[in-house]
């Protein structure tokens, strides 16, 4: 009962970011409006906001589609694993690589949600290994069997797509796993370790 309790309070806060993003893009179809002005355009002050605002939005439903997978898995997988830094891995992801397109993107808008998506594969991958936890390198293999093709995003291969967001991302990713690998989930020590290293200082 309570993994069944702890999955579903996971779950809950990938749900309501889908249905804050699709509501956004709802009112947009509605009303026929276009707020991808409001994302992220380098070095321009007037694009600052956009580091809040471009995950909220997406350039089409094809677009919202095809993060609110990826989003939901990888966001309830994060929550589940690493409840205690879920929140501040995800913001920070948010804020690192809105704040880094800002500064190093080309000049166009950027928008949507695949800069968090990469940010969140990349801490779930990395940090299995970093924490060299059996339970969660299974899970650093799931998200490179599920999303490995993920890493060509990362190259400037197709056009109206921002590959610096994804790039910037997956680098966020990576520095989050190491600056909270000893927050959260730790690799199970057994006696024996203990012991080997007693005796290992023993004969020093």
């Amino acid at each position: 009962m309570e993994e069944k309790a702890n999955f579903f309070e996971s779950i809950i806060y990938p749900l309501v970011f889908l249905v804050v993003i699709w509501g956004i893009k709802i009112i947009e179809i509605a009303l026929d409006m276009n707020l991808g002005t409001l994302g992220v355009f380098p070095r321009d002050t007037a694009g600052l906001p956009g580091i809040f605002f471009a995950p909220l939005l997406h350039a089409n439903l094809a677009h919202l589609f095809s993060n609110s997978g990826p989003l939901l898995v990888l966001g309830t997988t994060v929550f589940y694993f690493y409840r205690t830094v879920a929140f501040r891995v995800t913001f920070l992801s948010w804020l690192i690589t809105g704040l880094m397109v800002w500064l190093a993107g080309r000049e166009a808008f950027h928008i949507g949600a695949s800069g968090l998506i990469y940010s969140l594969a990349s801490f779930l991958f990395f940090s299995g290994f970093i924490r060299r936890s059996i339970e969660l390198i299974a899970i650093s293999f799931i998200v490179l069997f599920l999303y490995g093709g993920m890493i060509w995003g990362v190259l400037p291969l197709r056009e109206g797509i921002s590959w610096e967001t994804h790039l910037i991302g997956a680098i966020a990713g990576f520095i989050l796993a190491i600056l909270y690998r000893r927050h959260g989930p730790q690799r199970k020590r057994y006696g024996w370790e203990d012991e080997y290293e007693d005796e290992q200082q023993e004969n020093i």
